[in-house]
């Protein structure tokens, strides 16, 4: 079952921004704006609790195919931990992958990873697995800074994940943040990537467009 989650109020300048962006460069100051906004709102949201709520939730709603390869992240900063639920994946099964951030401009390529297994600092504050073979992931767990109930989804700007998803077509991408990173709209193009579903502490959400 969905559970439904209150929507966010958003600063009225971010909204102002979003309004008037029909040109690239109103566009992205539409996001930087947006991204100053969700790191404030982010930083606030850290809960201890959160991630295992959100496992749970998801693994209620959604549960991969026997073999599914997922492609979770190792957290940086305040980003919601996906990692109660990579353990809860590996337990039933399911291999499990790590991002390796490549040159600007190009997509992401993952590596095999099993708890435990070491990591490298990679660039950007990432964590790289050390070893391992080079997967291609069915399932995409998508760090988040922001998202909408469309589906829209604020990065830090970089362009890994569209470009990544772009380059992976069936893979599925699931979206994983707080609930309270939800805003009203979030800026984006044509080019930007749109999430099919979004799991939080308080639910999944199947998003769509707006009616």
């Amino acid at each position: 079952m969905v559970a439904p989650h209150p929507f966010c109020h958003q600063e009225p300048r971010v909204t102002e921004a979003i309004a008037a962006a029909p040109s690239d460069t109103a566009l992205r100051d539409a996001k930087a704006a947006a991204r100053k906004l969700a790191r404030i709102r982010r930083a606030a949201l850290v809960n201890a609790a959160a991630p295992m709520r959100l496992a749970e939730a998801l693994l209620a709603h959604h549960t991969p195919a026997p073999g599914a390869i997922i492609a979770g992240y190792w957290p940086m900063g305040e980003e919601m931990d996906p990692r109660p639920l990579m353990l809860a994946l590996a337990a039933g099964g399911h291999r499990l992958a790590l991002p390796v951030t490549p040159p600007r401009g190009q997509p992401l390529t993952f590596r095999a990873w099993a708890p435990g297994a070491a990591l490298r600092a990679g660039p950007m504050g990432t964590s790289e697995t050390i070893s391992g073979d080079e997967l291609r992931p069915d399932i995409l767990l998508v760090p988040l800074l922001a998202f909408d109930r469309a589906g829209r989804r604020l990065g830090y700007g970089g362009g890994y994940y569209d470009r990544t998803l772009a380059a992976l077509p069936g893979a599925k991408a699931i979206g994983i943040a707080y609930a309270g990173q939800e805003m009203p709209e979030v800026p984006a193009g044509p080019q930007d990537f749109r999430l099919p579903l979004i799991a939080t502490e308080a639910g999944v959400i199947l998003c769509g467009d707006p009616v």
